[in-house]
């Protein structure tokens, strides 16, 4: 495990890390130095090839908080504090890997945007949930007004955003907003079982799966099935689908052992 001042990393050697943030005495809200902390772990493991599937949490009893809004401002020129902001979503939301949020406690303002901003969402049923920019004279950011419009159309999206009340977990996975509501003190263990179950997975497809579904949210249906071509191609000319074929005629399970091209050497 490698430790820094607001985030931990754990790499378990089967292609799963777990990403926590780790200021549980502040509910694990971000000050600025975390955001750019964030971003540098977000591309490292953008980077590595044996990193296949990512859990997100946060320590102690919740989620993420949100921005340290006692650390934010100070001496920065206007606008720096939000290119941190975003360059650690972006990051995130680009990751090549699938992404899981494990979420417990609070995930408010852009904690809980935080946990859109994964491919997958797990919350315990005791979690809580909140846009709450407006009550700290805010607006929303972290991606919540894409996610928001995107996931549960305008309407519901500015009662969220205009209102900034708590929600409990049911009410946000009734909005669509969650995969699943485990019980109290199950979240990551129901998202490691995920991840794992991602690993038997072929990892090109999987992450070009991934690129795809995102695009999908903001193109064209022409755009989108020409998309889907040229990854089917690439996937044609992969080791990864070579061996998930094989297998199959085989009757055993894949071992996928990288992401490269069959026709690079």
């Amino acid at each position: 495990m490698a430790e820094t001042s607001d985030v931990l990393v754990e790499r378990d050697g089967s292609g799963i890390v777990t990403v926590t943030l780790n200021r549980p005495a502040v509910k694990n809200s971000v000050r600025p130095s975390g955001w750019t902390e964030l971003t540098r772990i977000f591309d490292e493991i953008a980077g590595r090839a044996d990193d296949r599937v990512v859990a997100l949490t946060g320590a102690g009893g919740d989620f993420c908080s949100g921005a340290d809004l006692r650390a934010a401002g100070g001496e920065e020129p206007p606008g720096r504090g939000m290119r941190r902001v975003n360059a650690a979503l972006l990051a995130l939301r680009d990751l090549p890997q699938p992404t899981i949020a494990a979420v417990r406690g609070a995930a408010v303002g852009a904690g809980f945007n935080m946990a859109l901003a994964c491919d997958l969402a797990i919350a315990e049923e005791t979690a809580r949930f909140s846009q709450i920019f407006s009550r700290r004279g805010l607006s929303v950011d972290f991606g919540g007004t894409w996610f928001l419009t995107h996931m549960v159309g305008l309407h519901r999206a500015k009662e969220l955003a205009f209102f900034g009340r708590i929600l409990s977990a049911r009410e946000v996975h009734a909005l669509g907003l969650l995969n699943r509501v485990v019980p109290e003190g199950q979240a990551l263990a129901q998202a490691l079982a995920w991840a794992r179950e991602l690993l038997g997975l072929a990892p090109l497809a999987l992450s070009q799966t991934k690129e795809l579904l995102n695009l999908a949210a903001s193109g064209t249906f022409h755009d989108s099935v020409l998309r889907e071509a040229t990854a089917q191609h690439l996937n044609g000319t992969s080791d990864d689908t070579r061996e998930a074929i094989q297998a199959f005629l085989e009757k055993r399970q894949p071992v996928f052992g990288n992401h490269r091209r069959a026709t690079e050497t």
